[in-house]
């Protein structure tokens, strides 16, 4: 489990490499900080993506850590991950710790699907993001629930019919890659766990028009 909380921005520290099975391995560049909260079999949050670490690389001592993780293909499929170059900047989250603050909102790392970025709008310190709503999951979002864009947990703010809108205070634009969005941009979207298991026993109990 997650918070939405993101620890700090990693890079890829070289191209992505295929495997034999259609899937890809990551090599991660971090600091020593998060490598600390790391081992072998550790679950992290890449841009909103819960990942296994399969190995650990110790920096040298001006230069940052390498986690490697691995994309299967549903991965690949299902996330933006697959479109990800050497260089490009991701979100990284470790997983909760038992007395760890719960800052965000519970947040499992499973993308339900990608959406785009429709509008920005740069305000005086903040910014003001529309992004599509994905079809089968308009009911649940909600003015005021949580959702978790590229790894990061935000409070919908405005629901409109195709369309939902989150605000970005100024840590957050500084602190993790949604600083950078723009119009078109894919973002990976998970939906909070407990919108959809409401709308799951609403819907087996014929309130809902159906399951999705």
């Amino acid at each position: 489990m997650f918070t939405g909380l993101v620890h700090e921005r990693g890079r890829l520290a070289g191209p992505p490499i295929l495997s034999g099975q259609g899937g890809q391995t990551l090599r991660l560049a971090h600091t020593a900080d998060l490598a600390r909260r790391l081992e072998v079999g550790a679950s992290l949050a890449v841009s909103g993506v819960c990942l296994t670490v399969t190995r650990l690389e110790a920096g040298a001592a001006d230069g940052p850590a390498v986690a490697t993780v691995e994309l299967s293909p549903e991965t690949l499929a299902r996330t933006t991950l697959g479109t990800l170059s050497e260089g490009d900047p991701v979100n990284l989250e470790p997983a909760l710790r038992l007395g760890d603050p719960l800052g965000g909102h519970w947040v499992q790392g499973h993308v339900d699907t990608t959406v785009r970025v429709v509008e920005r709008r740069d305000l005086t310190e903040h910014a003001e993001v529309t992004v599509s709503a994905p079809e089968g999951f308009e009911d649940h979002l909600v003015e005021k629930g949580s959702v978790t864009l590229d790894g990061v947990s935000l409070t919908v703010f405005d629901c409109r019919e195709g369309s939902f809108r989150v605000a970005l205070i100024p840590h957050t634009l500084e602190a993790t890659t949604l600083g950078s969005l723009e119009p078109g941009t894919r973002l990976n979207l998970e939906i909070d766990v407990l919108a959809k298991y409401i709308h799951r026993a609403l819907a087996a109990r014929g309130v809902l028009g159906g399951d999705s």
